[in-house]
């Protein structure tokens, strides 16, 4: 939560940028920064020469100009309500740990991507408590980022996060209207799937909490539709209107079964209703009217301007009020699995050029990202989707291109790379994808250095790495239990040691000009990397354990003609093409 009243050990709005903007003619992106609270880190520890730490958390203000080049982007942002000086006004909440004595750090910027409100660098690189509100010694972990004297971010960026009393960081994005000030409206498609027996379920519903999703703009909506199958490769069997509805099912007593569960049916947009409940593990796909998207890019955006400003930010005015003032070198982004394909979105829609065209990332390192992007800057798109081999193949998270250099879909004709926009501004960071053997058979992560038809090797941009860390799982460090699974999850502790090693390899390349270890993935021609038929037959025959069968391939999806220029899905759910052709990595002897 915010802090408000008394909970405040400190509160200052300060002035960033706007005066000197609006006088000067410089382009105003963070015009505001609010602190609510400013307090020691760690109890105060002293982290080696760097010594002690504070947190900082409160909020960032921003205004964009929807005419800018640099903002071209960021769809929809043309519709967005102005304020008097013309420019898109939203906010974002951040937390800033910083050295104490700012001469002491190594004039660094690490930022964290927030996965669904959360902040997980601490977690990953100093094995520390996670929290949502760091500034506990437990928190601060082995206090390698302290010691190293990085200063570390977090802000909202993904308007699908809502306050459920964790301290998640939230972003306050505009919605979209028409010129007459009327409402965008326009059609939704989601996948409903569910693991135990339910009779309701809420949109945007995941293992990481409720997402906001788009309502149904009228309960009796009579052109929304409900299809169910048991997977993709099947037909869908359309359920009857009468059937199902915009409701959920309250006061099911626990471990009830649906058909004998106790409760009330109650009318609500954002839920769907089914007589006699979901079929774990089924598909069911519902569309219906929904308006008021958000202006998703937006979230992108602050992402750079903030960069930007902490890391460019001089002259009188912000020397009061920028916490990291001639502070910061160099900047690194960072982000694990969703976040990770954020990190793909950010340089792939342009992001790392600020409205000044200076680079606002020297290096990025993308963990358990697969080969995927998302939702990011799409009209109602919801960033906690992401395809799986299962569920949401209609997501549109895996879409060409997944390379970082030039290639060409043979089916489609489509051409284009990661990195392109990047290359035309000069602004290429030095990038590290880091794998799980999970994000091979889960995300597909093999189309980041074959074609897509997976039949040979492609190579890998010099300014990138591809390192898979080989038998290891998404997150790494799973207990040893099945889960909804039908054999025990894979305890390997990876994630901090090889993640602290890469960072500092990332540094030395970046302010150094040090080369990191070469890439290391599995490859086509030399049989590590092959298809699941040919894993199937070398890999031994274990009493209790079935071979897979399958794994993600992405499919190719049709959204209509504005999906890729404009975000704007005009076929809705898209049209389904053949799949792209990903490889998992083989097994040897062992």
């Amino acid at each position: 939560m915010r802090p408000t009243g008394s909970m405040l050990f400190l509160r200052l709005i300060l002035v960033a940028l706007a005066a000197t903007a609006l006088t000067s003619g410089v382009q105003a992106e963070l015009t505001r920064i609010e602190i609510d609270q400013r307090r020691p880190f760690a109890d105060g520890q002293s982290f080696g020469a760097v010594g002690s730490y504070e947190s900082i958390r409160g909020r960032f203000y921003f205004e964009v100009d929807p005419d800018s080049p640099a903002n071209t982007a960021i769809a929809d942002l043309q519709l967005a309500e102005t304020n008097d000086r013309g420019r898109v006004e939203f906010w974002s909440d951040f937390v800033l740990l910083t050295p104490q004595d700012p001469v002491r750090g190594n004039r660094r910027l690490l930022y964290d991507v927030t996965n669904r409100g959360n902040l997980l660098a601490l977690w990953t690189f100093n094995d520390g408590e996670r929290s949502n509100d760091p500034v506990d010694a437990a928190h601060a972990g082995n206090g390698f980022l302290m010691r190293q004297g990085y200063s570390l971010l977090w802000s909202g960026w993904n308007g699908d996060v809502v306050d459920d009393g964790t301290d998640r960081l939230l972003v306050g994005l505009p919605v979209v209207i028409e010129e007459e000030g009327l409402p965008v409206r326009g059609r939704i498609h989601l996948e409903i799937s569910v693991d135990e027996p339910q009779l309701s379920s809420t949109f945007g519903a995941s293992p990481w909490g409720v997402a906001a999703a788009y309502p149904s703009v009228d309960i009796d909506d009579p052109s929304a539709t409900l299809t169910e199958r048991p997977d993709r490769s099947q037909a869908g069997v359309e359920v009857p209107r009468e059937r199902w509805r915009f409701a959920r099912w309250e006061a099911s007593p626990k471990n009830a079964s649906p058909e004998s569960a106790a409760g009330q049916l109650v009318d609500d947009p954002r839920s769907l209703y089914l007589e006699g409940g979901f079929k774990p593990g089924w598909l069911y796909d519902l569309t219906y009217t929904a308006e008021q998207p958000r202006v998703a890019g937006l979230g992108m955006a602050g992402i750079r301007d903030a960069i930007s400003f902490l890391r460019y930010g001089g002259g009188d005015a912000i020397d009061v009020s920028n916490p990291l003032a001639a502070a910061v070198d160099h900047a690194f982004l960072f982000g694990i699995s969703q976040s990770g394909r954020l990190v793909h979105h950010f340089v792939y829609d342009g992001f790392n050029a600020d409205t000044q065209n200076r680079t606002v990332f020297d290096g990025m390192i993308s963990l358990v990202g697969g080969a995927g992007r998302g939702l990011f800057n799409q009209r109602f798109g919801l960033k906690t989707l992401y395809s799986s081999q299962h569920r949401d193949n209609l997501a549109g998270t895996d879409i060409f291109p997944f390379a970082t250099v030039p290639q060409t879909d043979p089916v489609t004709g489509e051409q284009g790379d990661l990195l392109r926009r990047a290359r035309d501004s000069g602004h290429v960071p030095k990038l590290f994808f880091v794998q799980s053997s999970s994000e091979y058979w889960a995300r597909a992560a093999s189309l980041l250095h074959t074609d897509v038809q997976g039949q040979r090797d492609i190579d890998v941009d010099p300014q990138a790495r591809v390192y898979l860390i080989s038998g290891s799982g998404h997150l790494g460090a799973q207990p040893p239990t099945p889960g909804i699974g039908k054999t025990p999850r894979n305890p390997l502790r990876h994630r901090g040691p090889v993640l602290r090693a890469l960072l500092v390899s990332l540094d030395r390349w970046i302010s150094s000009g040090v080369e990191p270890p070469p890439s290391r993935y599995p490859r086509i021609d030399d049989g590590t990397l092959v298809s699941v038929e040919t894993f199937r037959r070398a890999f031994p025959q274990i009493s209790g354990v079935d071979r897979p069968t399958r794994h993600f391939q992405p499919l190719r999806l049709n959204f209509g003609p504005r999906w890729k220029s404009h975000g704007i899905a005009d076929i809705v759910p898209p049209e389904i093409g053949p799949r792209y052709q990903a490889l998992v990595p083989q097994v040897d002897s062992d």
